[in-house]
């Protein structure tokens, strides 16, 4: 299956770059993107771009860095076949290579550090489509540390025993959102990223499930925000389990935001909202993927 691909976009985002930003482009490009891959799999989302920024230099302007996503891209669809990737995901390219593509021709400067940190990773594939909202991270690891720290703070020792069962010296698929197109945030396309992350575990056997972490994942918004509810009820009715990470000021600011009746809550001190770490082993999406899939046959 071939990806279609916004090639004369990426190449006008170069040629709009000065002799001097397109040169450092061509020099670093290479360097700066095993760099990236290097960093894939450690637990900081953000470290491949930070590893791409120490190989270009702070003083690199932003040109540089929308110049370098673009010049990656134009080898995306390649790259993307090269991994084995199931139809699910090489499907959903080109909206996200549209996408892409004009976010750079905007030149919108600064360079957002989260926008940045996703560009690096969609660009090099080391994060791929789970749906026209979420992005899926092909090799994160999860710990213990956490599910210690769960059991240790009274929240049950059910996440240890499940933890343990689904192969916890493996990688995982992690799920992420992308704010600048919100098309699936809603439950058909969260369900959507689920059965795809469910598709890629079918021809990655060395992938233990997928995680998620999250405000949105917390027990009190089921109630208080009903419409939210299918994010953690989905997969926890899938087989999925929960583990408390605890509460921090980005997410009650996430929580509050795009609800007044949660800020009111967060306000007066009714509600503190806490994030949770979502896990779905492998077996347990995979069959909620397949139950979904002969529902709708």
């Amino acid at each position: 299956m071939q990806v279609r691909a916004p090639f004369a976009e990426f190449h006008a985002v170069l040629d709009g770059l000065s002799p001097d930003d397109r040169a450092l482009v061509g020099r670093t490009a290479d360097r700066a993107a095993a760099a990236a891959a290097s960093a894939a799999a450690h637990w900081d989302f953000a470290l491949p771009a930070a590893r791409v920024d120490a190989v270009i230099g702070d003083a690199a302007p932003d040109a540089v860095r929308r110049g370098l996503i673009a010049h990656w891209a134009l080898g995306l669809s390649e790259r993307a076949v090269a991994a084995g990737l199931p139809p699910a995901v090489l499907a959903l390219y080109p909206f996200w290579l549209e996408k892409l593509a004009a976010f750079l021709a905007a030149g919108v400067e600064p360079y957002d550090p989260d926008f940045w940190a996703k560009d690096v990773r969609f660009a090099l594939a080391l994060s791929v489509p789970g749906a026209r909202s979420q992005v899926l991270d092909l090799s994160s690891p999860m710990g213990p540390g956490q599910v210690i720290r769960h059991v240790r703070e009274g929240w049950g020792f059910k996440a240890l025993f499940d933890y343990l069962r689904a192969g916890h010296r493996k990688t995982w698929l992690e799920v992420h959102t992308e704010s600048r197109h919100l098309d699936d945030f809603n439950e058909d396309g969260w369900n959507r990223a689920w059965a795809t992350a469910a598709e890629i575990c079918r021809v990655r056997p060395d992938l233990a499930g997928m995680i998620g972490s999250s405000w949105f994942y917390d027990p009190p918004l089921t109630e208080i925000s009903p419409r939210l509810a299918h994010l953690r009820l989905n997969p926890l009715n899938g087989g999925a389990f929960m583990v408390h990470q605890g509460p921090d000021e980005i997410h009650t600011l996430r929580a509050s935001t795009a609800s007044p009746t949660r800020k009111a809550l967060i306000d007066s001190g009714e509600y503190t909202a806490r994030s949770w770490l979502m896990v779905w082993p492998r077996k347990a999406l995979i069959a909620w993927a397949d139950r979904r899939a002969a529902e709708a046959a």
